[in-house]
């Protein structure tokens, strides 16, 4: 079994890129789906589970601004806001990666890629996905489950709890 079974999705216009990729991924996730044009991405991600995107930034001939990835970036998570998205080009500049970033991606990886740059993005951006809750949230929801069951009564609900009202309002923000 491969260390990550998960599924990812590269979108790039290059057949040639999209040939490597899959081959440098293909020990590391459990499928790698390809398409070469991000007009099918949406309608992938509805009939698919996908783990993570790999999603170039450059479609159209000439064109190296960034901005066609931006767009399908800020539709992807429009319809699909959990499925992490890793940007990928050549055209690299600082800026670019920030606007990327700041729109939602969770990484940025230029062309040409250093292999396991490019497993380790991707393998982080699937991780992020999976964090394990901060032990104060899980509290303040179990706090809040206990005030629900109790219909609102706090003594009953600190008393199921085994702490004080006063404790129980420093825990429950509703």
């Amino acid at each position: 079994m491969k260390a990550y079974d998960n599924t990812i999705l590269v979108v790039d216009d290059n057949p040639a890129i999209l040939t490597a990729v899959k081959i440098c991924l293909a020990d590391a996730f459990g499928r790698i789906l390809t398409l070469s044009t991000p007009e099918s991405v949406l309608a992938t991600l509805q009939s698919e589970h996908v783990d993570a995107i790999l999603l170039d930034m450059n479609f159209s001939m000439g064109v190296n601004s960034g901005q066609e990835g931006i767009i399908w970036l800020s539709a992807i998570h429009r319809k699909h806001p959990d499925t992490p998205v890793v940007l990928m080009t050549a055209y690299a500049d600082v800026k670019l990666a920030v606007k990327g970033l700041k729109n939602g991606a969770v990484d940025f990886v230029t062309k040409p890629w250093d292999n396991d740059e490019l497993i380790r993005a991707l393998k982080d951006a699937i991780d992020k996905t999976k964090e394990v809750p901060r032990l104060d949230e899980v509290e303040r929801m179990h706090v809040k489950k206990v005030v629900d069951k109790c219909h609102g009564n706090i003594s009953k609900a600190a008393e199921l709890l085994g702490i004080t009202r006063q404790t129980l309002y420093k825990k429950y923000r509703p």
